[in-house]
C-alpha cells in the first residue's frame, strides 16, 4: 500500500521559518492512512494514495461494520480518521462521536451540544452539517446555532467556544471549518434571511477573534485594498461593493459563506466562494450586487483580499457561488501553472490561475444549461468575464410576478455543495451533478430580521429532452473545458466523490447506493444499497494495513428536504419537494455510517 512522506510540513516550516498549530494536521493529511480533513487535503482534491482497493478487486467489497448516529435528517460531510479514532458528526443537534477503530466503532466519547431548537426553522435547506475538523489535538465543530467549539480530541472536553453569529437574525451554520496555520476560519449561513456574509478567523488555541471580512459593504469591513485587490487583473477601486447596491441594501445583501475552503500554504492564501444576493427577486436590488457570487482569494494571516472574480453579476436565479475550489498544478500551453477549478451552481466550470486570478477557462459542464450562451473570454471586451444572459430565461427582464419557465439549471445548480474529486493520475475531475431545470416567479418581499427574505416561487423538474433523470456523474477535463464521460442517474448526485490511486472513483446516490466506477472509463465496478439515501461524502483510510471506505447515509439536504422534514406541498423546500417527490418510492429516513473493506 502506498504511503506518502510528510513533506508539506518540512516545506511550510522552511518557507516561513516558523512552526504553526496546524503542523500536526499537515502531517496527518500527508499520511494517506488517515482522513484528517473533510476535503482530503488543503487543495480539496478528495484524492487518496491508497490503492489496496483497486479497479481489479473493488467488486469484492463487503461491509465491515456499521454505526447508527441516532439522528433522522440529512447526513452531509464525512467522518475523520486520526490514528485509531474515527470522529463522526450528525445533523442538528450536531452530536459528535469518537469511535475506537480497535473495536469496530466502540464509542470512546460523545459530545452533545445543547442548542435551542428554534434555530431549526431558520435553517434554509435541512438541518445538515458538513463535518468536524481537526488540528493540534482538537476537534472543531461549528454548530447550527453558530457556536464554534474546540473539543479535546482524546477526551471530548470543551477547550473553548465562541459564538460566531446571531440566529435571531437568520445567521446559522451548516459548514465545516478550515484550520490553517494558527487560526480556524469559519463562514456563515443565512442568505435566505437577509444575512450579510462574512468569514472570520479565530485563534486555534484560545478562540480569540483575529479578523473578520465581510462579503459586501465598505472597503474597511471587506478587508480590501482599493488599489491592490484585483478583479480580472484590474484594481477594484474604492467603494467597489457599495456602488453596486441601491442605498444601504448591502447591509442585508446575502453573499453568505457556507461552502468549502481551500488553502495554498506557499502563497499564504485561502480560497472560497460567496453566495447569492438577497432577495431572490432581482428587481429589488438593481446593480451587480458585488461581491456576492464571487470567488475570493485572501491572505491567511490578515484576511485581506488579493483578488476577486464575480461569476454571476446581479444573480437572477439563486446560483450560489459557494462550491469548492479545487487546487491543482497542471500544464497550460507548455507552462506549469497553479490552478483553481470551480464547478459553479450556475452550470459553468471555471479554471483560473490561483495566484493572479486570471480567468483561463469557462465552459458549461452540463449541456442543458440555457440561461447563458457563455462567458465573454476576450480581455479587451467591456464585458470580459461576464456571462451573456439569454433574455427568455432572465427573471429580471421578464419582470416581477411573471413565471419564467424552462430555466436550466434550477436554483440548486448544476452542482450544489456536494464536492467533486480530482485524480492527479488521470488529470480528471469527477463531478456529482444535478440535471434539473425550473420555473421561477419573483415577487416583492419586505425584510424582517429573522424571517425568510426570498421573494420567489419555484418549481423543479428533470432537464427536458434528455435521459429523463435528475443527475449525472461527470468526468471533466478542466484544461480543455470538456466532458470526458458522463453517467446518467435517476436523481441528483448529492454525494461528494472520492478518487483513489487504485483507479477507482466512488460516489453515492440519493436512492442510497454507494457506487464505484473506473477512473478512466466510468464503467461501474461495484454498487451497494445502504439503509438510506446518500448525501454524505465518501472517504477512505487504512487501519492495521487494511484499507476501508466509509460513507454516511441519511437522506435529506435541499434535494431530500421533503423526506427529511415531512413536507408535501410541491412548492415547499424552495421547489424541491415537488421536484423530488418520487424519491420516497426508493428510500426512507436514516442516519448510518457504513464502512466497507475487502474480504480477508
Amino acid at each position: 500500500m502506498k504511503k506518502l512522506m510528510a513533506l508539506s510540513t518540512v516545506s511550510v516550516v522552511a518557507l516561513t521559518g516558523a512552526a504553526f498549530a496546524n503542523d500536526d494536521l499537515i502531517q496527518q493529511m500527508d499520511d494517506p492512512n488517515q482522513w484528517a480533513i473533510q476535503t482530503g487535503d488543503y487543495k480539496n482534491q478528495r484524492y487518496s494514495e491508497l490503492d489496496q482497493i483497486n479497479s481489479e478487486n473493488v467488486g469484492d467489497l463487503q461491509v465491515a461494520w456499521m454505526f447508527s448516529t441516532g439522528v433522522l435528517r440529512g447526513h452531509e460531510g464525512s467522518p475523520l480518521v486520526i490514528g485509531d479514532t474515527m470522529y463522526v458528526h450528525t445533523p442538528f443537534p450536531n452530536t459528535v462521536y469518537a469511535l475506537d477503530l480497535n473495536e469496530n466503532g466502540k464509542i470512546k466519547w460523545k459530545y452533545e451540544p445543547k442548542q435551542d431548537p428554534e434555530v431549526i426553522p431558520v435553517m434554509c435547506c435541512d438541518t445538515v452539517n458538513r463535518g468536524v475538523a481537526y488540528a493540534n489535538g482538537k476537534i472543531f465543530l461549528h454548530q447550527a446555532d453558530t457556536t464554534v467549539v474546540a473539543l479535546n480530541a482524546e477526551s471530548g472536553e470543551v477547550e473553548w467556544s465562541v459564538v460566531n453569529g446571531d440566529p435571531t437574525k437568520g445567521e446559522t451554520n451548516t459548514a465545516t471549518v478550515l484550520p490553517v496555520k494558527d487560526v480556524v476560519i469559519v463562514g456563515i449561513s443565512g442568505g435566505e434571511f437577509g444575512v450579510r456574509g462574512h468569514v472570520t478567523a479565530y485563534d486555534i488555541e484560545t478562540g480569540e477573534q483575529k479578523w473578520r471580512a465581510y462579503s459586501m459593504g465598505p472597503d474597511e469591513e471587506m478587508l480590501v485594498n482599493a488599489e491592490e485587490t484585483t478583479h480580472l487583473g484590474e484594481p477594484i477601486g474604492a467603494d467597489s461593493s457599495i456602488k453596486t447596491w441601491e442605498g444601504d441594501q448591502w447591509q442585508i445583501g446575502g453573499g453568505t459563506t457556507w461552502g468549502w475552503y481551500a488553502a495554498d500554504m506557499e502563497e499564504n492564501l485561502f480560497y472560497y466562494g460567496t453566495g447569492n444576493p438577497s432577495t431572490w427577486n432581482p428587481a429589488q436590488r438593481p446593480g451587480d450586487n458585488r461581491w456576492s457570487m464571487t470567488i475570493m482569494a485572501r491572505d491567511i494571516d490578515t484576511g485581506e483580499a488579493k483578488w476577486f472574480y464575480q461569476m454571476t453579476p446581479h444573480d437572477e436565479w439563486d446560483y450560489d457561488g459557494v462550491n469548492e475550489m479545487i487546487l491543482t498544478e497542471q500544464e497550460i500551453d507548455g507552462e506549469e501553472r497553479k490552478l483553481l477549478t470551480h464547478f459553479d451552481r450556475n452550470g459553468i466550470a471555471y479554471t483560473m490561475d490561483r495566484v493572479s486570478g486570471e480567468l483561463l477557462v469557462a465552459e458549461k459542464y452540463d449541456p442543458a444549461v440555457n440561461w447563458t450562451t457563455g462567458v465573454d473570454m476576450d480581455p479587451e471586451s467591456d464585458t470580459y468575464g461576464r456571462p451573456e444572459v439569454v433574455a427568455q430565461y432572465s427573471t429580471e427582464q421578464n419582470g416581477e410576478d411573471v413565471n419564467s419557465t424552462g430555466i436550466c439549471p434550477a436554483a440548486l445548480g448544476t452542482k450544489d455543495q456536494q464536492p467533486a474529486a480530482y485524480s492527479p493520475k488521470t488529470e480528471t475531475f469527477y463531478v456529482p451533478t444535478n440535471h434539473v431545470c425550473m420555473d421561477y416567479e419573483p415577487f416583492r418581499v419586505a425584510y424582517t430580521a429573522g424571517q425568510p427574505y426570498v421573494g420567489a416561487t419555484l418549481a423543479m423538474y428533470p432537464a427536458p429532452d434528455s435521459h429523463g433523470g435528475m443527475g449525472n456523474f461527470v468526468a471533466w477535463d478542466n484544461i480543455n473545458g470538456e466532458i470526458k464521460w458522463s453517467i446518467p442517474e435517476q436523481f441528483s448526485v448529492w454525494s461528494g466523490a472520492l478518487a483513489t490511486a487504485g483507479d477507482v472513483v466512488f460516489y453515492g446516490t440519493l436512492e442510497g447506493y454507494l457506487k464505484a466506477v473506473d477512473a478512466e472509463t466510468g464503467d461501474e465496478l461495484y454498487r451497494f444499497k445502504t439503509p438510506s439515501g446518500i448525501i454524505g461524502n465518501v472517504m477512505t483510510y487504512s487501519f492495521n494495513d487494511k484499507q476501508y471506505v466509509g460513507i454516511l447515509s441519511g437522506v435529506g439536504g435541499w434535494a431530500g428536504i421533503g423526506l427529511a422534514a415531512g413536507l408535501t406541498n410541491p412548492n415547499d423546500g424552495l421547489g424541491a419537494v415537488g421536484g423530488y417527490a418520487a424519491l420516497s418510492d426508493y428510500t426512507a429516513l436514516g442516519g448510518q455510517l457504513t464502512v466497507f473493506t475487502l474480504p480477508d
